[in-house]
Order: structure tokens, then C-alpha cells, then sequence
């Protein structure tokens, strides 16, 4: 059991750094990689909560969703659509072939509501850990 809380807290330590640098990130007007942090702070969290439920290693998967509904975690409609969301940033930023029309979607305001959302997500999957 003490190995699962080692790579629980590893997945969080990561986490909370994602969470820094999403937020400086944001503040320097670096919207798209703001959002592509996002995406690398719910991930790393997802895993941590992946790894409580099952004692398993979490899978080598950046799908959000795909994190959430192995490790059954309950989720919103609300809850799952963020998920979604948050998954195309990870693509979006990831490939120059859709990069440079994320760039145009990723204004100060879109940026603005997706990390609020992300926050309270990573917030309450905190307490379920």
C-alpha cells in the first residue's frame, strides 16, 4: 500500500507543478499552452485518482475520459464535457497541422472560462482522492 501512495503523490506532486505553470502561462498571454497545461493538470490528477481506485499503474493514455471511466469515477454531464473539451486541447496545442488554428480560437476570454472550469474540476477530484 505505501508504493500506491508513492505514485499517487508523484502523479500529484506533477500536478500541482502543471497547475504553476498553467497559471504563469496564462498571465503571460500564452493562452494555447495555458490550455494545453490544463489539460496536463486534469491528466496527471485523473491518474492519481486512477491509481487509488484500482492499485494499478495508470495506462498510458492522455484521454481524460477514458482515465475517468475506468477508474469509475462519477461524473456531470457538466464534468464530462470539460473532460471532452480539455481532451482536444491537449491535441490542438500538441500538432502544427491544428496549432495554428487553436492559436485563433484561444483568446483571453476562452482561455479565461476553460481554467476556471479546470480549477474546480482539479479541485473536486482532490477531494475524491
Amino acid at each position: 500500500m505505501e508504493k500506491i501512495k508513492e505514485i499517487i503523490d508523484y502523479w500529484l506532486k506533477c500536478a500541482k507543478e502543471d497547475f504553476k505553470v498553467m497559471d504563469h502561462l496564462f498571465e503571460k498571454g500564452d493562452y494555447h499552452y495555458s490550455l494545453f497545461l490544463g489539460h496536463l493538470l486534469l491528466e496527471k490528477t485523473l491518474k492519481a485518482y486512477y491509481v487509488k481506485k484500482t492499485h494499478k499503474h495508470a495506462p498510458f493514455t492522455h484521454r481524460l475520459t477514458y482515465l475517468a471511466e475506468n477508474s469509475n469515477l462519477k461524473l456531470s454531464e457538466e464534468q464530462l464535457s470539460l473532460l471532452e473539451a480539455a481532451n482536444q486541447f491537449n491535441l490542438e496545442a500538441r500538432y502544427p497541422d491544428k496549432k495554428f488554428e487553436f492559436y485563433k480560437v484561444c483568446t483571453k476570454n476562452f482561455t479565461s472560462s476553460y481554467l476556471v472550469k479546470i480549477k474546480d474540476f482539479y479541485q473536486w477530484l482532490l477531494i475524491q482522492i
